[in-house]
C-alpha cells in the first residue's frame, strides 16, 4: 500500500507540473499563430482568444498524454538516481510491480483522451470552423479596419480606409487595389459607402481617380470621376467545404470515404497510443551515471516523437487508402504495446532478447 501511494503521490505532482508548462507553452503558441491569422485576414481580430481557446481544447488529448509519459519517465528517473528503485527492489518489489500503480494512475487520464478525441476534438473544430466562416462571409468592406490595409476574402482586392469613419456603411478618404488577370487598378476616392442594388452590395466612391496599368504593354491610363461603383459581394453566400475534422466520430463510422477513416484512425490513435507508452515508460527508463541525469528524458521524448509521427504518416496512408484503418491501429499500435511489454518483462528479468526467448521456451521464469 506504501509502495502504491508513495508512487501515484509522485506521478501526481511531476504529470501536473508538466501539464502547466505544456499548456502554457502551447497556448503561446497558438497565440502568436492565431494572431497572424488575423493579420492576414483569415480570422476575426476580435475572436482571437476564442479561437485559441477552442484549439488548445481540441489538442488537450495529446497534451495530456505527453504530460503522462513525461511524468512517468520522470519520476522512474529519479528513483533509480536517488537510489530508491534499489531499496523497493530488495524489499521485494520488482519491476512488474510498478505497473499496477501506474495504471491506476493513467487509466482517469487515459479515459479523458478517449472522451476529448472523440467528442471534444470534433466540437472544438467545429467552433472554429465556424467563427472561419462568420468572418468569411462578411462583405469586404465590413473586414475593413480603420488605418489598416486589408485584403478582400479571395485576395483580389487590398483596401485601406481612413482613421475616422464616417458610419457602419460609409468612410473617407478611401484607397482600393484591384488585381486582374490582365491589368492593376488603383483607385482612391474621398468618400465612398454601401449600396444593395438587384441583390448585389456595391461600395459607391465619390469624387476619386482610378489608374489602370496593363501587365502587357506596361500602359497607364488615368480616369477621374465623381461616382464609381465597385460589386463586394452577391447576397447568396459562397459555400464552405465542411472540414473533416469537425464530423461526429459517429458520422465517421458509418462512412466508407478513406479520408474519413484517416481521421477515425487518428482519433482512436490517441487513447491507444497513450496506453502504449505507459510500457514504454517502464522498458526504456533507465539511468546511466556517466550519460546525464536527463538522458533517459531525451530518449523517451525521441521514443515520443516518432511514435506521435508515426501516427500522422498511418492517417495519411489510411487517407490516401493504402491501408486499412483497423489494420493501421492492430499494426501500429499492437506492434508498439508488444514493445513495450517485452521491454519490460526483459528489464524485469534482467535479461538479453535471446536470453528472454531461451528461458521463455526452457520454461524458466
Amino acid at each position: 500500500m506504501l509502495f502504491d501511494s508513495s508512487i501515484r503521490k509522485e506521478l501526481s505532482r511531476s504529470f501536473g507540473a508538466t501539464l502547466l508548462v505544456l499548456i502554457t507553452v502551447v497556448m503561446t503558441m497558438m497565440l502568436i499563430r492565431m494572431l497572424g491569422q488575423a493579420a492576414k485576414g483569415v480570422i476575426s481580430p476580435s475572436d482571437v482568444l476564442l479561437v485559441m481557446g477552442f484549439t488548445v481544447l481540441g489538442y488537450l488529448a495529446t497534451i495530456l498524454t505527453l504530460s503522462l509519459f513525461v511524468a512517468m519517465v520522470s519520476t522512474l528517473s529519479r528513483m533509480y538516481r536517488d537510489s530508491e528503485m534499489a531499496i523497493w527492489m530488495s524489499s521485494g518489489q520488482g519491476l512488474l510491480s510498478l505497473l499496477r500503480p501506474f495504471l491506476r494512475f493513467a487509466w482517469p487520464i487515459l479515459a479523458a483522451v478517449l472522451g476529448l478525441s472523440l467528442i471534444v476534438w470534433p466540437w472544438s473544430n467545429d467552433q472554429v470552423l465556424q467563427l472561419r466562416t462568420q468572418f468569411e462571409q462578411r462583405s469586404d468592406l465590413d473586414r475593413i479596419a480603420p488605418g489598416e490595409f486589408q485584403e478582400s476574402a479571395d485576395g483580389s482586392r487590398v483596401f485601406f480606409i481612413d482613421k475616422e469613419k464616417l458610419s457602419a456603411d460609409a468612410a473617407s478618404n478611401v484607397f482600393v487595389v484591384e488585381k486582374r488577370p490582365d491589368q492593376e487598378l488603383v483607385t482612391s476616392a474621398q468618400s465612398a459607402h454601401v449600396e444593395v442594388v438587384g441583390g448585389l452590395r456595391y461600395a459607391v466612391l465619390e469624387n476619386g481617380q482610378r489608374v489602370e496599368t496593363r501587365y502587357s504593354d506596361q500602359t497607364s491610363k488615368l480616369t477621374q470621376f465623381a461616382r464609381y461603383r465597385v460589386l463586394l459581394q452577391a447576397d447568396a453566400q459562397a459555400r464552405t467545404e465542411y472540414s473533416v475534422r469537425a464530423l461526429p466520430t459517429t458520422a465517421l463510422l458509418g462512412d466508407a470515404d478513406a479520408q474519413r477513416h484517416g481521421e477515425l484512425a487518428w482519433r482512436l490513435s490517441q487513447p491507444l497510443l497513450g496506453l502504449a507508452l505507459v510500457f514504454l515508460a517502464l522498458a526504456l527508463t533507465r539511468v546511466n551515471p556517466r550519460v546525464g541525469k536527463s538522458s533517459s528524458l531525451m530518449l523517451a521524448l525521441l521514443a515520443f516523437v516518432v511514435y506521435y509521427n508515426l501516427v500522422n504518416a498511418g492517417q495519411g496512408w489510411v487517407s490516401a487508402g493504402r491501408i486499412n484503418v483497423w489494420a493501421f491501429l492492430l499494426v501500429l499500435h499492437g506492434g508498439v504495446l508488444l514493445l513495450g511489454i517485452g521491454g519490460l518483462l526483459m528489464r524485469h528479468r534482467q535479461c538479453t532478447l535471446w536470453e528472454f526467448f531461451t528461458r521463455s521456451a526452457g520454461g524458466r521464469p
